[in-house]
Formats: C-alpha cells, sequence, structure tokens
C-alpha cells in the first residue's frame, strides 16, 4: 500500500484532468470533479454520478453538476509506489470521463481501460 497525502492526491488528480485533451476538455459539461478517501462502495476507484452527454435530452440550466469522485484510499491500497498511483489516478479519471460520454464499462475494456 502506499500512502498520499489529501493534498497530493488532488494535486494528481489535477495533473490528469490536465491530461484530457483540450478538444474533449471542451465537451465536457457540468461535471465537477471531487476527490475524497473513501466512496460508499467498498473498493471502488471513482464513480460518475450523472446524467451522460448521450443521454441528455431534456437536460438544461438549473441542473446540478454531473460528479466525479476519484477516491483516494482504494487507489493508495492498490499501489506499491508513486508511478502505480499516478497511472490509476489518470486511469481513474479517464475512465469516469468516459462515463460522461456515454462510454460504458464493457466498451471501455474493449478500448483496455478496465
Amino acid at each position: 500500500m502506499m500512502v498520499v497525502s489529501q493534498a497530493r492526491f488532488e494535486v494528481l488528480v489535477g495533473k490528469a484532468i490536465d491530461l484530457i485533451p483540450e478538444d474533449l476538455i471542451a465537451l465536457i459539461d457540468n461535471v465537477v470533479f471531487l476527490v475524497e478517501d473513501e466512496g460508499e462502495e467498498p473498493g471502488i476507484l471513482g464513480l460518475y454520478d450523472g446524467v451522460p452527454l448521450t443521454e441528455r435530452g431534456d437536460y438544461g440550466i438549473g441542473e446540478l453538476p454531473d460528479r466525479i469522485f476519484i477516491y483516494r484510499m482504494p487507489i493508495c491500497e492498490i499501489c506499491d509506489n508513486d508511478e502505480d498511483v499516478i497511472h490509476e489516478v489518470v486511469t481513474t479519471v479517464i475512465h469516469e470521463v468516459a462515463h460522461h460520454f456515454g462510454i460504458d464499462d464493457d466498451r471501455l475494456e474493449e478500448l483496455g481501460w478496465d
């Protein structure tokens, strides 16, 4: 297990978000990224909570933002070193952003992002 402070972990999540190409960032709509120690479901690394862009028919002004949670402790628990943490944070951010774009887990697995 690798222990990473909350502050350092938040920096890593920010850097992972910065890796998303600008043309995709421009398409992300009404989403907030949140770092929490753990989710309600044990062992999950991240969670997209919202309405994917592919399903937003009547979605509009006044809607609460979608939320992407990145969970620090489950990621730290599966990592042995700093490089592992960075890799898992980047993978988790990309995975959850993909859900915002309507890409499901099966398709992510086909693309090698499982």
